[in-house]
């Protein structure tokens, strides 16, 4: 009757009558059944009208590369946030959050370059001419992608809601959505839901709004950073979501960075760019790009820094490498998170033409199927690796490349190197972090990227269910 093995027993029923069931299998389908007894409930009762959600990964399961705790967040002047339970897909989870921002606060953002962009995406890309923010809306389980019509107007109407709420433009408000594709937005339940929320926010939880932003994730994802513009010190504090999905360009992820800098709109967006560039841009973990993709940051002005025209400007330079600092932090715990990872590695590229194509070649051996699963098996076969770069399609001497795995020397001049130490670099790949080097042997160029292993859960994760 439960269409797979449950990890637990029923655990929850709420007024509507839905139970939850944390499932290795299928959790796409409500199954309603009429006049049925339910022997799992504790004090056994019968049930007119059950609705049974599958509510997919069992979120106790955490990656074994996740941080051992989350940093401090502080509050971030300007932005007060609230999270909560609307029950959009999931049963007893957050998958809501609104951030309100005071007046002044300025937006940038970059996004997925998809062809079937999500209707969020392109509300956001609307919005994002004006430089000005309000508010931002997020929902999890739902992607409101492939919805048509129905999806752009679920949009605008969460938007007027907001805005009548905090008394803003409609181009102020900032919609996102993350979770399965092709499904309409229940947004009445959505909208309904709003005002309830905007009386609970505060300037602290970001913890909790990480939570409410999660699908297949296994642990929420905090960064926080601080930095000097002229003799100002001000904050910076991030939150992400991504597991599966995962490839440039984006990263298949939403990231949402706060800071109480005060910095123009036009200057904003370059920082960004430049950051994302070098962090969620330089991530993959299966190769695919997801309709989804947002980072938005936003700067309220609270703390009245020098004002800088140019994102050269000498004052932004300390901001601009807290905010690297950040995204990359953010995109590696994006990559340590990637679903059924056990390793977390680090391809880097040198000896290229350009740094277009070290990125090529380095994403060619980090999306490469074979590589990744025998780093999974911790299995020292270089040759898959001279097979990810030959068919990366960028410039490379045979009779010139080196590959080193763990630092060790696997092959120079195109040959392998006599009796180099293999069960030094086994047990290299044995541990949670790999590093793979390439010299291609043509110019100067390079770039690293991330990615992690390919398991046995992968599959099993992506086939059982939808999150």
């Amino acid at each position: 009757m439960w269409a797979g093995p449950c990890r637990r027993t029923i655990y929850h029923i709420n007024e509507h009558r839905h139970i939850g069931i944390p499932c290795q299998s299928v959790n796409t389908l409500c199954i309603v059944m009429k006049s049925v007894y339910c022997s799992k409930i504790s004090s056994v009762r019968r049930i007119i009208s059950v609705s049974v959600y599958f509510t997919g990964k069992d979120m106790t399961t955490k990656s074994p590369l996740a941080p051992k705790k989350l940093p401090k967040a502080p509050s971030v002047g300007g932005v007060n946030i609230a999270s909560g339970i609307c029950g959009l897909r999931y049963i007893n989870r957050r998958d809501v959050m609104l951030a309100v921002f005071d007046m002044g606060t300025t937006v940038a953002g970059t996004f997925t370059k998809s062809r079937t962009a999500a209707a969020p995406v392109n509300w956001c890309k609307k919005s994002l001419k004006s430089g000005s923010a309000r508010a931002l809306v997020v929902n999890s389980g739902n992607a409101n992608a492939f919805t048509g019509r129905r999806g752009d107007l679920a949009v605008r109407k969460t938007a007027c809601v907001v805005a009548e709420l905090i008394g803003c433009n409609l181009d102020e408000v900032f919609v996102s959505s993350t979770g399965v594709i092709g499904e309409p937005l229940p947004v009445e339940r959505l909208t309904s839901f709003l005002p309830s929320l905007a009386r609970k926010l505060k300037p602290t939880g970001w913890a909790n709004s990480a939570r409410a932003i999660m699908t297949t994730d296994t642990f929420p994802k905090v960064s926080v950073a601080k930095a000097k513009i002229g003799f100002k010190q001000v904050t910076l504090c991030g939150i992400s979501k991504g597991s599966g999905m995962i490839a440039p360009d984006m990263a298949t992820m939403l990231s949402f960075i706060f800071t109480d800098a005060k910095i123009e709109s036009r200057v904003l967006q370059t920082c960004l760019k430049s950051a994302v560039d070098k962090s969620f841009n330089a991530i993959t973990v299966d190769g695919d790009t997801s309709t989804s993709d947002t980072v938005l940051l936003f700067a309220t002005g609270m703390i009245k820094n020098f004002s800088c025209k140019s994102a050269t400007d000498p004052k932004l330079r300390d901001f601009r490498k807290a905010l690297d600092a950040l995204t990359l932090d953010l995109a590696h715990q994006v990559v340590k998170d990637g679903e059924g990872a056990s390793k977390f590695i680090s391809v880097t590229v040198t000896g290229a033409d350009t740094k277009t194509a070290a990125k090529a070649i380095a994403l060619s051996i980090a999306n490469s199927p074979l590589v990744k699963t025998a780093i999974a098996g911790a299995d020292a076969n270089w040759g898959r690796i001279v097979m990810a770069v030959g068919k990366a399609g960028e410039r490379a001497n045979r009779d010139k490349m080196t590959i080193m795995i763990g630092g060790i020397k696997v092959a120079e001049n195109g040959f392998a190197v006599s009796e180099y130490d293999e069960k030094s670099v086994n047990n290299h790949l044995k541990g949670t972090e790999v590093n793979i080097s390439v010299d291609v042997g043509i110019g100067y160029s390079k770039k690293t990227v991330w990615t992690c292993d390919l398991t046995h859960d992968y599959i099993r994760i992506n086939s059982d269910y939808r999150s």
